[in-house]
């Protein structure tokens, strides 16, 4: 406990935090905040505060999993917001952050993700049970950050915004081919076509996903016009007049960044259009946390906008436009997380204790990268030709304003 009491002695300033050790001891750390309630943890052996002293991330949320480590008074969310408030990356407490997550060299090669590899990354955390899926995402299955136009906005209404906002960017006339690449449920696709009346492929390396993609695609009796394929992007062929990728991109891997988007400039036709949607980091490179790449994303990489930049310049891409996300992706998951909580005994009916721990675990800690660490959301709207599309952006607000409208009358 003694370098871990160390730690935590230089981390929390704002907040209060009680550490009862495995033989009992109380430990407190931090000041009191206004509003802001005392979190209470209790490790269950001596072993995990020595492992948290060198990788808390990794060793903290094996230790929830576990039972090793309980919360005896708040929540998980409750203390990994504490810790968040205490390295925000905005300000000074920046210095702190690197206590929390110690930088590792290397991590390219778990990011180097051929085909083989990218599909066992992808069954890892996709091929999951779609019932458990269906318990916290919106009704259209739609897993990447909402659009919130308000702070009062709810999940279904910020999810609802968000096809419409990248509808509006993609510049959609009837007739048009095109490609979603890492289609997931089918959601998009499945509403792309029925707004603009386009065809659409989607492609996706989960079987999981492909069954409920193609099942709904039958069910609206569109099968001939909205397809879903189990394909890498590597392996997909013909020409598109655009390309869509909303929350794939994070699976590629720096390695691939250059063939991915030579990929898709060979995928487009000559007046194609390309939006890609993708978590990013404001502080440049940096690996993946250990914990996220062993437990839920696998191969999974968050890319700085100047790792992106170069890969498009090399594929000779226009970038059109670039929109950052900032604080969408914490209200997304926000609202995710209280569904898990409230869904708790279905998902431990599913998996196990263990499981939602887990999951829970999983989703604390993404708000708190959202809200204090340095992660966002880029949208990059990507062409071939420079005159691919109006001079000005008032045709993304004119073309938004009217699907909105239309699904309002719907």
């Amino acid at each position: 406990m003694r370098l871990f009491d160390a730690l935590l002695r230089k981390l929390i300033r704002k907040g209060t935090l009680i550490v009862v050790d495995a033989a009992g001891r109380r430990h407190i750390y931090g000041d009191p905040v206004l509003g802001v309630s005392p979190v209470a943890i209790r490790f269950t052996d001596s072993a995990t505060p020595r492992r948290a002293a060198f990788n808390p991330a990794l060793a903290l949320g094996e230790a929830y999993m576990d039972g090793r480590l309980l919360i005896e008074q708040g929540d998980i969310r409750a203390f990994l917001e504490l810790i968040g408030r205490n390295t925000h990356w905005d300000d000074d407490d920046a210095v702190r952050l690197r206590l929390w997550r110690p930088w590792r060299r290397g991590g390219l090669w778990e990011t180097w993700n051929w085909k083989r590899r990218a599909r066992r990354n992808v069954a890892h955390h996709y091929d999951l049970s779609s019932r458990l899926y269906a318990l916290f995402l919106d009704e259209d299955l739609q897993y990447s950050c909402g659009y919130f136009p308000t702070r009062t906005t709810g999940l279904e209404e910020a999810q609802a915004a968000k096809k419409a906002h990248i509808a509006a960017k993609l510049d959609l006339c009837p007739g048009q081919r095109v490609l979603d690449i890492g289609c997931g449920w089918g959601g998009l696709a499945l509403y792309l076509h029925r707004l603009a009346d386009v065809d659409v492929t989607g492609v996706t390396l989960s079987q999981e996903q492909l069954a409920v993609a193609r099942e709904r695609a039958a069910a609206a009796g569109v099968g001939d016009r909205v397809r879903f394929e189990l394909l890498d992007y590597r392996e997909v062929r013909g020409t598109f007049d655009r390309i869509v990728s909303v929350g794939m991109f994070e699976h590629v891997g720096p390695p691939n960044y250059r063939s991915f988007f030579e990929c898709c400039r060979a995928l487009l036709s000559t007046d194609g259009v390309m939006l890609l949607h993708s978590i990013g980091r404001a502080d440049g490179p940096a690996p993946t946390d250990r914990w996220l790449e062993r437990y839920i994303f696998p191969g999974g990489y968050v890319p700085a906008l100047s790792q992106i930049a170069p890969a498009i310049e090399a594929a000779r891409l226009w970038v059109t436009d670039v929109e950052v996300l900032r604080l969408h992706y914490a209200h997304t998951l926000s609202h995710w997380y209280q569904r898990v909580v409230s869904s708790r005994d279905a998902i431990i009916a599913l998996y196990d204790e263990r499981f939602f721990r887990m999951w829970q675990f999983y989703l604390a800690g993404a708000i708190v990268a959202f809200r204090h660490d340095a992660h966002l959301n880029f949208q990059i709207q990507l062409s071939r030709r420079r005159e691919a599309l109006p001079l000005t952006r008032d045709y993304m607000v004119e073309a938004e304003l009217t699907f909105i409208a239309g699904a309002a009358v719907r």
